[in-house]
């Protein structure tokens, strides 16, 4: 402590990294790491009347990765877009869902503000009518924060984030464990396992540093600089 006292008097610019340091030795890595994003430990706390939100941010699509999580248990996954218009749409996907068992996910909620309303009548009868309603049954449902979702939606409900990683070491970890990366089928299927592992690797890491590159907006990348 009286070492990150003196480096914050004269470096400040280096304090969160000895600060994660500090963490890391004193309470684990786990409290600094981001921990994998785990849809099986979440659907195994959910039940038929308790919606799944997704609190989206920037770069970071949980779509693809629910898609697979569904395959892979056998369920089917339905899905709209919401937005103007689309309402009546995800209401009447809703209740044909309820009856079959089948899952779906209503995308965007935050842009269709008008919509939340019905969207709370619909979580409510879900949750009195839970006996009438197919146990195969689950909601899912994405949103930026707004303060327009409805609050006893997301008291209800089962809320997880999937931020975008932060630092190379984060990106290039999260990169090999989507799909179809982390399937072993993806690699093992071509004759080229060595070149196709290369070429993988290569495109992650450029992938990695461009994300990381996002903090310094166009700078050095369309701004001719001189040399000195």
């Amino acid at each position: 402590l009286q070492k990150m006292l003196i480096l914050r008097t004269i470096r400040p610019d280096k304090i969160i990294p000895i600060t994660q340091i500090y963490i890391k030795e004193k309470l684990g890595k786990e409290f600094v790491e981001a921990p994998r994003f785990d849809l099986e430990a979440v659907f195994k706390d959910s039940n038929n009347s308790t919606p799944l939100i997704f609190i989206l941010s920037p770069g970071a699509d949980p779509f693809e990765n629910l898609k697979k999580f569904a395959t892979n248990v056998g369920k089917t996954l339905r899905f709209e877009s919401l937005g103007q218009g689309r309402g009546e749409k995800a209401k009447l996907l809703i209740q044909n869902s309820k009856e079959d068992g089948t899952w779906v996910l209503l995308q965007n909620c935050h842009l269709a503000t008008s919509w939340m309303a019905e969207l709370e009548k619909l979580c409510e009868d879900i949750l009195l009518n839970s006996k009438k309603v197919n146990r195969d049954f689950r909601l899912w449902l994405t949103s930026y924060p707004s303060d327009r979702f409805p609050v006893s939606v997301l008291q209800n409900g089962i809320k997880m984030t999937n931020e975008a990683p932060k630092g190379l070491k984060n990106n290039l970890r999260k990169s090999l464990n989507i799909n179809p990366i982390n399937d072993p089928e993806f690699f093992n299927g071509c004759k080229k396992n060595f070149e196709i592992k290369k070429l993988m690797f290569g495109l992650i890491f450029f992938n990695a540093v461009i994300q990381e590159r996002r903090k310094y907006g166009p700078l050095g990348w369309n701004i001719p600089y001189e040399f000195t």
